[in-house]
């Protein structure tokens, strides 16, 4: 084994040389032809040889001394074209953009010393520089051979006594202070390497020998005196890790107590929580792969072992950075969730560990530890793939006070997203509660952040995840349904709502039950949405609304056999404090929202037959419509919202929808653009007549809207002659007798053939006069139209014979 070692190591050695000389040869070639380009690159290729880690320190050096000798024709290269013109100090960037760190910290110190000799520079700075830069490299090997290679090559250069290179006053001071800082490096890695027994360790865990008793009783005790004994904080951590990594999991299980017992004995500086996570990943990682080892972990105790170990380790580090700290119990959660995911109260334990240790220091700033912070919070979650567990965590929501307004959020969003993914739903009105307070980040404004400052599609992104989290709020249980839809809180509901509420019919059991859920609502409203302002409504009510009216949906499907009062009382209310949440958003103002609320309410109202409610919630739209929705564009997209729904509606009684029929045919013959009037009043004819409702056909009155409308089309068409010299789009025309002809074909008596007749002769001498506009999409349509016309008469039946007579 031992022969073979050395035979790949002559083999690598060998193969590293040549390499190295190859790219010599091309490098003297550039220096030859002055190609400093070339020169660098081929030399980066050359020093890349010494980044092996397959050599010992001697073969080592035995590569080293071939790149130093190449180095040295480097530098004089360099300083002839110093000489030259060339800029040094442009050189001494140039090379920092080497590609591998170790050729750039050897080109670097090359370059360096050329720019001492050029004086461009102190000497102190330069080598300052140097120094520091050095740091990058930490291999024990490669380290000790650059800083080698950097104290021989400044050796003539340092700002002493008489040199060349003096400076100002205190310079032996920067030369002194240079030195040791170099040697104070090369001591630590000369350190690392003597103790780095990695590889011994190595060997040491896989001699089948070593069992239990041995590891425990010999190896462990005197692996972890030397590592004690080594003051280095890096050689303490490297041995440490090593240990973790070499040996098996349930040796460390076994020895969990000895292992632990020395991690408060470490240097301050160790990277603990980098050793104990590391630990605790392989536990957990131990116990996921082999479940039948879990017994075990519970005999250990092991869950308490690690939990005190931390404890003792922060206690003896009192400036371990608040990052470390939750690093730690983040690792320890992610253990006790493997090892024992039954055991919510050791969870709980570990969150509630990490509060008393954040207490100390407030809120958190740093962006390293807030993101610890949301990888402890999501933890549960991951695991239970259920935000129901993590909200029987009591300290959970206390960690996430901790968290800054922006990660507060982040934080929310990853919750909202657990939700969704898992389709949790939260059916329990306490649970919606506190599912609230966890997402406050999203739903109300704190400290003093106001949502102007906020990017807007990030606040959209953040408030529709709220609003779709409003449809994971479900129970079967009408009863329990109607306690977690209005624990949602959005806006207070006044003493006068409440009197109203008792006013309206609903019974004094049904009072009685939810009066103090009302109550819970104006303290849940307090401390939620009423901070937030006016802004998130428009995102949160509508998801709210239509999760209320598919409630209302369910409600009609109860049991048949209750009373008339009793299953009527509830839809009522329900819609009485859905008319409260849409005038809230008048305050946003989001007018056409709200319009486009109340007609959803008003169409199931009238599948639930409540009259009066379905008429409150078309007078409100009606009234939005006059006040506050004044562009013309958004008038006319309001007045087909109101026409469509007002035409599907079948509960109203004759008086009522007179009224309302009335109303929007008024609005339609006052909008702004003709083209808008003549399209909005023959959509009214549908208002007249309604195949499902024999109570609405009324032919007269459809022949009434068309004939306005065809009037209307005529005035658009005189305007549009007068404006142009010429005849506007006979569009309208066409679309008008398409609506001829839809009712003719319904059974309308009122729409005659003469009158079909006539208006196709219209359209056709319009199409075919001297004025006429040009419009392919008007003809188009006016064909097809026609062509429908022959296609009925071929027919059959009794449609066919009613188009018999028309002549297309």
């Amino acid at each position: 084994m031992i022969a073979d070692g050395v035979e790949d190591e002559e083999k690598y050695l060998s193969a590293g040389i040549a390499g190295l000389q190859q790219n010599a040869f091309y490098m003297h070639r550039a220096l030859d032809s002055n190609n400093l380009k070339d020169a660098l690159k081929y030399s980066a290729q050359m020093l890349s040889e010494l980044r092996t880690s397959k050599l010992s320190p001697h073969k080592y050096y035995a590569l080293y001394m071939r790149a130093f000798d190449e180095l040295r024709k480097l530098e004089m290269f360099f300083y002839e074209e110093m000489k030259r013109g060339c800029s040094i100090i442009e050189l001494y960037e140039l090379v920092q953009h080497a590609g591998n760190i170790l050729p750039r910290l050897y080109l670097l110190c090359t370059v360096g010393c050329v720019y001492i000799k050029s004086k461009e520079a102190p000497a102190k700075d330069i080598l300052k520089d140097l120094v520091e830069m050095c740091r990058g490299i930490q291999h024990p090997l490669r380290g000790l051979f650059l800083r080698s290679y950097l104290s021989q090559v400044s050796r003539d250069k340092l700002p002493d006594i008489g040199s060349e290179y003096e400076g100002d006053a205190d310079t032996v001071t920067d030369a002194v202070e240079f030195v040791i800082q170099n040697f104070t490096e090369m001591n630590k890695l000369w350190v690392r390497m003597r103790h780095q027994v990695g590889k011994n360790l190595h060997v040491l865990g896989q001699i089948e020998g070593v069992d239990l008793d041995m590891y425990k009783d010999t190896v462990l005790p005197r692996v972890l005196e030397q590592v004690v004994n080594c003051k280095d904080d890096l050689a303490q951590y490297y041995l440490m890790d090593c240990m973790i990594q070499v040996f098996p999991d349930e040796y460390h299980l076994q020895t969990l107590d000895i292992l632990l017992g020395a991690c408060p004995q470490l240097q301050p500086t160790v990277d603990i929580k980098s050793v104990l996570s590391s630990l605790m990943e392989r536990l957990s990682n131990y116990a996921a792969t082999s479940p039948e080892v879990l017994p075990e972990f519970l005999q250990v105790d092991a869950f308490s072992r690690l939990n005190s170990a931390i404890g003792k380790v922060i206690e003896a580090q009192p400036d371990m950075p608040v990052v470390a700290v939750v690093t730690l119990y983040s690792s320890l959660l992610t253990f006790t969730l493997h090892v024992h995911p039954d055991r919510l109260d050791y969870a709980d334990q570990v969150l509630g560990s990490c509060v008393s240790k954040l207490s100390v220091v407030g809120k958190l700033d740093d962006s390293n530890a807030t993101k610890q912070i949301v990888k402890l919070l999501s933890a549960p979650l991951d695991k239970y793939n259920s935000v129901i567990t993590a909200l029987k965590l009591s300290n959970y929501p206390r960690v996430m006070e901790y968290l800054d307004n922006e990660t507060n959020k982040v934080m929310a969003k990853i919750i909202i997203r657990s939700i969704m993914k898992n389709e949790t739903y939260i059916s329990v009105g306490d649970k919606v509660e506190a599912l609230f307070e966890l997402i406050k980040g999203l739903i109300k404004v704190t400290d003093g952040t106001f949502d102007d400052e906020d990017d807007e599609e990030d606040f959209k992104e953040e408030q529709n995840a709220v609003a779709r989290l409003v449809q994971m709020l479900h129970n079967d249980d009408p009863e329990e349904m109607f306690n977690v839809l209005f624990l949602i809180p959005l806006i207070p509901p006044s003493i006068d709502f409440l009197v109203l509420f008792c006013r309206e019919g609903f019974s004094c059991r049904l009072f009685r039950k939810h009066f103090s859920i009302l109550g819970h609502i104006i303290t849940i409203v307090h401390k939620h949405f009423l901070a937030g302002g006016v802004k998130r409504l428009s995102f949160t009510v509508p998801p709210l609304v239509f999760s209320s009216l598919k409630f209302i949906r369910r409600l009609q499907n109860q049991d048949a056999t209750k009373s008339g009062d009793e299953v009527d009382a509830k839809p009522k209310k329900i819609f009485q404090l859905l008319n409260q949440l849409i005038e809230a958003l008048l305050n946003v103002p989001a007018p056409e929202l709200a319009l486009r609320l109340y007609l959803q309410c008003a169409e199931a109202a009238n599948d639930s037959d409540l009259e009066p409610v379905a008429c409150e919630f078309f007078t409100q739209a009606y009234i939005l419509y006059e006040e506050e929705i004044s562009d013309s564009r958004e008038q006319v997209n309001a007045l087909y919202l109101i026409i469509g729904t007002l035409q599907r509606m079948h509960i109203f009684g004759v008086e009522n929808r007179d009224t309302l029929t009335h109303k929007a045919t008024g609005y339609a013959a006052k909008l702004l653009k003709k083209p808008d009037q003549c399209r909005a009043v023959y959509a009214c004819s549908h208002l007249f007549w309604a195949d499902d409702q024999d109570g609405v056909r009324d032919g007269e009155r459809v022949l009434l809207c068309l004939k306005r409308a065809l009037k209307i089309a005529n005035a658009a068409q005189q305007m549009a002659n007068a404006a142009r010299g010429k005849g506007g789009s006979l569009m309208l025309f066409i679309e008008i007798l398409n609506k001829y002809l839809y009712f003719f074909e319904k059974g309308n008596n009122q729409i005659t053939v003469n009158a079909i007749q006539d208006l196709m002769e219209l359209i056709t001498t319009e199409m075919q006069g001297d004025n006429a506009t040009l419009d392919p999409a008007a003809e188009a349509f006016f064909n097809s139209s026609l062509r429908y016309i022959q296609f009925q008469k071929q027919k059959g039946g009794a449609v066919s014979e009613r188009y018999e007579a028309v002549k297309a």
